[in-house]
């Protein structure tokens, strides 16, 4: 049976973490710890969650995805919104608010960055978010790409804080 037979590629498939980061380069761990919480500075931290978890999607990160969905829950935030957010498009009036909507738009374009963010996309954020909190906000979607190419790079499991 070939690997494509399987649904598995080497890419997928278990394998131990590659080098411990935070330990490796510390300057670079701290000063996106400081990123981090700079780019935050402000900003619902339910909102932050959203974009946060919506982007380990995207990119495939998974112990950003976990580590994100478990703060989401300490924080109060619904399972149905955390199921339903790949999906945040289909999901019924309400669950998401234009908002969290305009973010999420917006993050998935900053996560795609190769075509851009469209004019569209950057002026419906730019409608519910002031100057200010829409710098911010570009930021968390910024930080939390850097966070998953560093994590997926590294192979860091989820579940390993």
């Amino acid at each position: 049976m070939t690997t494509n037979e399987t649904n598995e590629t080497p890419e997928t498939t278990a394998s131990p973490a590659r080098i411990d980061f935070a330990r490796t380069a510390p300057k670079v761990f701290r000063a996106m710890i400081a990123l981090n919480a700079a780019a935050r500075d402000g900003l619902d931290p339910a909102l932050v969650e959203l974009v946060q978890m919506r982007t380990s999607q995207l990119n495939n990160c998974a112990y950003c995805l976990d580590m994100h969905v478990r703060d989401a829950r300490k924080a109060g935030e619904s399972d149905e919104r955390i199921y339903l957010l790949p999906v945040w498009r289909e999901a019924p009036a309400g669950v998401y608010s234009e908002r969290e909507r305009a973010a999420l738009a917006l993050a998935e374009e900053v996560a795609g960055i190769g075509g851009g963010v469209s004019d569209a996309v950057y002026a419906r954020a730019a409608a519910h978010f002031g100057e200010a909190e829409l710098a911010q906000l570009i930021s968390v979607c910024f930080t939390i790409n850097a966070w998953n190419r560093i994590n997926v790079a590294t192979r860091k499991a989820p579940g390993t804080r």
